[in-house]
């Protein structure tokens, strides 16, 4: 690392490029500033020296240089706090647009020191301490704010130890992402009727006491079974059904099929349709422009699907 790169301004906030391999705390990657305790601590200092110099009162000469000593002396433990400690990278979890990410970091102390009111940072903080020889754990949350991947920003690890008169942190930048999803429609749409789409008739019939799901409104549907909300949104006529419709067996889900007035309106129906069709068990296809999946269930097509909305 030349000069110009050691002293960018980016290193103290940021910290360096993002990296896979764990990351070892040494001079290089720790930085250390007083806080403001520290700031009160070295006014203190100065007043004592000012007043033995007006008064040449070597009793105050002596309190001054002997306080000078602990606050140079808790430089270095400042240091020792964090020197040392290897930090990578753990797993990280797909969630839904507006979700909180979750990234793992985990925290080793290979060494016999103690390691006392330590912290680490993403969006929000964690307090900790580490036993020699030990590992920790952390799970850090950020929170998405659309579909496609998201990237952890810097973990930063720091240390107020001992005195509080000095903070020595270490942002560290990880090459750590999260898949988020599309943010499912809230509301409930008929699934898509397609010509592959086998219904199986119950015994039961429209109008029942259990509500099973919307579909289109046919002509000589009950007034009071049109699904209002949806209709005041602009996304068509749907009635509700209840009991004679039995789940359907097998759909496709394209989105040449899904309502929205942009792109990522219909990917959210989708999701929708693609999380309601899971849960019922349903074994559905899937379609995007460029890709068709073939009807099935179970978790990995699911995650096929999500991951498909996502990169789309």
């Amino acid at each position: 690392m030349n000069l110009k790169e050691r002293f960018n301004l980016s290193r103290f906030v940021s910290g360096e490029k993002p990296v896979d391999a764990p990351v070892v705390l040494n001079h290089r990657r720790i930085f250390i500033l007083p806080t403001q305790r520290g700031l009160g601590f070295v006014v203190l200092i100065a007043l004592l020296l000012l007043i033995a110099f007006v008064y040449n009162n070597n009793l105050a000469y002596m309190l001054a240089f002997l306080l000078a000593s602990i606050f140079f002396i808790v430089i270095l433990h400042s240091y020792k706090s964090l020197a040392g400690l290897v930090v990578q990278k753990g797993r990280a979890n797909a969630v839904f647009a507006g979700e909180a990410a979750e990234f793992g970091v985990q925290v080793d102390n290979p060494g016999d020191m103690e390691r006392y009111h330590l912290q680490i940072t993403l969006q929000d903080t964690h307090s900790l301490a580490m036993q020699p020889q030990s590992t920790t754990h952390v799970m850090l949350y950020s929170v998405t704010q659309k579909r496609g991947w998201h990237q952890a920003r810097s973990v930063t690890l720091s240390s107020t130890y001992p005195l509080g008169l000095f903070r020595a942190w270490s942002p560290i930048r990880f090459d750590l992402k999260a898949l988020a999803y599309p943010k499912p429609a809230n509301l409930d749409i008929a699934f898509p009727q397609t010509s592959s789409a086998q219904v199986q008739q119950g015994a039961g019939s429209k109008g029942g006491d259990e509500f099973y799901g919307l579909q289109e409104y046919q002509p000589g549907d009950p007034i009071k079974h049109i699904h209002w909300k949806a209709f005041a949104k602009g996304l068509g006529v749907f009635s509700k059904q209840y009991d004679g419709e039995q789940p359907l067996q097998e759909i496709w889900l394209t989105y040449d099929h899904a309502p929205g007035h942009n792109v990522e309106e219909r990917l959210s129906r989708l999701c929708r349709w693609v999380i309601d069709a899971e849960q019922a068990g349903i074994r559905y296809g899937f379609i995007l422009p460029g890709l068709k999946l073939q009807p099935d269930h179970g978790l990995a097509h699911y995650r096929k699907c999500l991951e498909a909305l996502a990169l789309f």
